[in-house]
């Protein structure tokens, strides 16, 4: 992870509350050749894993809605978005990690996923990226409710609903979250429900 035009000069820890915080003093040459001091805050959170479920012979998807404050924060009124299952990997590969999300979140018991690619959802402030996986369900792979993990504070809504109807919504406007619009029109581009 060398890049010869960045001078890393000084980190700070500004918060560790959740995640963690940093304010990154840095040296940086431009393309005009010149050296320019910059100063950023980056936020880690450490990496993450999506997937898109989806039923080929029933043609529904199962999607999650939850509350997330900076969405309220930044006008959502109720605070609630319609998502695809997600999670940090926190010590686990992606793999590992989305099979776990996707019992706890939704119910269903998967063994079998397929990474499609990786994203930096917001690369100018958080150094998080995503690998996003599609996985195929059965409703003989439903093993529990779902909702979440209390210890984790979720509070999770299991949305099943068909393709088009997430479809509708997205054009509508109703789903919001990045993750899930990139994994909806995947799914669209490569024909997953035709």
């Amino acid at each position: 992870m060398e890049n010869s035009r960045v001078k890393i000069k000084r980190t700070e820890v500004l918060s560790d509350n959740w995640y963690q915080l940093n304010k990154i003093t840095f040296d940086y040459l431009r393309n005009d050749g010149t050296w320019q001091t910059q100063i950023r805050e980056s936020y880690d959170r450490g990496n993450g894993a999506a997937v898109f479920m989806y039923n080929k012979q029933t043609k529904n998807i199962i999607l999650i809605k939850q509350f997330r404050l900076p969405s309220y924060l930044n006008g959502n009124k109720n605070g609630l978005l319609i998502e695809t299952c997600a999670g940090l990997l926190d010590d686990d590969n992606p793999e590992t990690c989305i099979k776990k999300e996707i019992l706890e979140e939704t119910g269903y018991k998967i063994n079998n996923v397929s990474k499609v690619f990786e994203a930096y959802m917001t690369p100018g402030a958080v150094t998080e990226q995503i690998h996003y996986f599609i996985a195929e369900y059965t409703d003989n792979m439903k093993t529990d409710k779902g909702g979440g993990l209390i210890s984790e504070e979720e509070d999770i809504e299991v949305l099943e609903m068909p393709f088009t109807k997430a479809i509708d919504l997205l054009n509508k406007g109703a789903i919001k979250d990045a993750k899930t619009m990139l994994l909806i029109q995947y799914a669209m581009i490569h024909h997953l429900l035709d």
